[in-house]
């Protein structure tokens, strides 16, 4: 039984084909045959059977089809048509036997149909069939080649697959509770660590959670007559700075829960702290900054002074070469290693400057973001002295950190949304809202990882987004921007 999928071959087709061997390989094919009535009989009726074939349907060449030009018909006692030299040549200049029509056929399906001259346009149904059936070819082939070619498409423009956005949850995959977190804009009570263990201030104690075991360590307990009102990691090793509402600083070694020196200087709370190396800056309320350098057994080396009012904000640049400090005064100053009155002053918000960071990826590039009245994180060009450019959040702006992988940073904020937002610089452009917390959220730190930061407000929550990509992810991505 035939299958239904193959089409039988017409005469024109028969008499296309019969020109496209060379006329070596009828040898192979019928050197030894002798003529009988039977066989002539079936040539005959394959030659000129009357078979209608659609001219819509394709033809499928997955048979051979022995080549008229090169076959000894008169060993068959056959006559050959005389419509095949019309089919060979429309243009009636052709010849059975003439490899040129082979050499036009061979090109054609190797390199695809080319133009021809108008003369040699046929309107016959077999003719259109074969365009039509070599274009499918051509599609079918450059579909399996990695550069993607189409041949419907502009030639002029390539071809590049569209980049999906980043997908960034809106839900945080873990909540913890956190009793006694207090709700106050000037504390800092929330840090992880670069071994990925979280410290947190609860009322007068201090807690652990290591982010690997889920472990909660009870650290300390400063006691009924102290609070805690800021706490840091050192960058390396597993040293904690706490600073506490009597003005004292106290060092502990986290991993043998030992407190190791307390250090005095301040008369009042100490609610931001920031660690360069071994050195530890801190801020307090009676509008001073302290440098300590916890190798020296002085409590500290010198003191900034420049803010008229209580310091809630203090950040080291990457190179440890500049510090920035935000104070309930509106201003932002930026010192060196060595001053003792600010270097830069800016003076654009309008009310406290409690968030501040630094960005990892350009020298000297400063954010900042004001309290209610002012509502906008600020740019500022710390190497020209320049300000580049300011964003109205719409609501109290009370934390800010950039990404170590991706240029972006996420801001958290307070009255009267209460929400995080993730932006991409420098375009500063929203990437991802994220809600959640029912009160200001005060508190921001990111893991070591710099895929995950951590949330906390006054509704005594802990929240963790993953809102960055990986490192690796990201070396993918730029490899691909490379390429395009």
């Amino acid at each position: 039984m035939a299958d239904p999928m193959i089409s039988q071959p017409t005469q024109s087709q028969l008499n296309i084909a019969a020109s496209t061997t060379p006329r070596h390989q009828h040898h192979l094919y019928i050197e030894n045959l002798t003529p009988s009535p039977s066989s002539s009989k079936q040539i005959n009726r394959l030659i000129n059977s009357n078979h209608y074939i659609s001219p819509s349907r394709p033809i499928y060449s997955d048979r051979f089809i022995p080549c008229r030009s090169s076959s000894n018909f008169a060993l068959f006692n056959i006559s050959l048509p005389s419509s095949a030299t019309e089919e060979i040549s429309p243009g009636g200049g052709g010849k059975e036997d003439s490899p040129g029509a082979y050499a036009a056929l061979l090109r054609n399906a190797l390199f695809g149909p080319q133009t021809p001259d108008k003369k040699d346009w046929g309107a016959g149904a077999a003719r259109r069939n074969i365009f039509r059936y070599k274009m499918e070819t051509r599609q079918s082939l450059h579909s399996l080649s990695p550069f993607g070619f189409d041949d419907m498409g502009d030639p002029g423009v390539s071809n590049v697959a569209i980049k999906t956005p980043r997908k960034v949850s809106r839900s945080p995959y873990k909540v913890l509770d956190a009793p006694a977190l207090q709700d106050d804009f000037y504390l800092n009570l929330v840090d992880w660590s670069s071994h990925n263990v979280l410290a947190v201030g609860l009322g007068t104690c201090v807690y652990l959670w290591n982010a690997c075991s889920s472990k909660v360590t009870k650290l300390c307990d400063l006691g009924n007559d102290d609070g805690v009102c800021s706490v840091g990691w050192a960058h390396r090793g597993m040293h904690l700075a706490i600073g506490t509402s009597n003005g004292k600083v106290q060092i502990w070694d986290a991993s043998r829960c030992k407190r190791i020196r307390t250090m005095e200087g301040h008369r009042l709370r100490v609610g931001a702290l920031a660690w360069s190396s071994s050195m530890l800056s801190s801020g307090s309320r009676d509008k001073s900054i302290l440098q300590r350098d916890i190798r020296a057994h002085e409590d500290f080396v010198s003191k900034l002074s420049g803010h008229k009012s209580e310091v809630c904000g203090l950040k080291w640049s990457y190179d440890n070469r500049e510090l920035a400090s935000g104070g309930n005064d509106n201003r932002l100053f930026v010192w060196n290693q060595h001053s003792t009155q600010p270097v830069l002053k800016y003076c654009d918000h309008t009310a406290a400057v409690k968030a501040i960071a630094w960005s990892p990826h350009l020298h000297g590039l400063l954010a900042s973001g004001g309290g209610t009245a002012d509502r906008c994180i600020r740019f500022w060009n710390t190497t020209t002295n320049s300000h580049l450019s300011c964003m109205d959040t719409g609501s109290q702006v009370c934390n800010l950190v950039w990404s170590k992988n991706v240029n972006e940073l996420v801001s958290t904020h307070g009255y009267s949304q209460n929400q995080i937002i993730l932006w991409r610089y420098p375009t500063m452009s929203k990437l991802a809202t994220l809600t959640g917390h029912t009160y200001r959220v005060l508190y921001l730190a990111m893991s070591p990882d710099g895929q995950t930061i951590v949330t906390g407000a006054g509704d005594e929550t802990l929240r963790f987004w993953s809102v960055f990509p990986s490192p690796k992810s990201q070396v993918i991505v730029s490899l691909n921007d490379d390429n395009n």
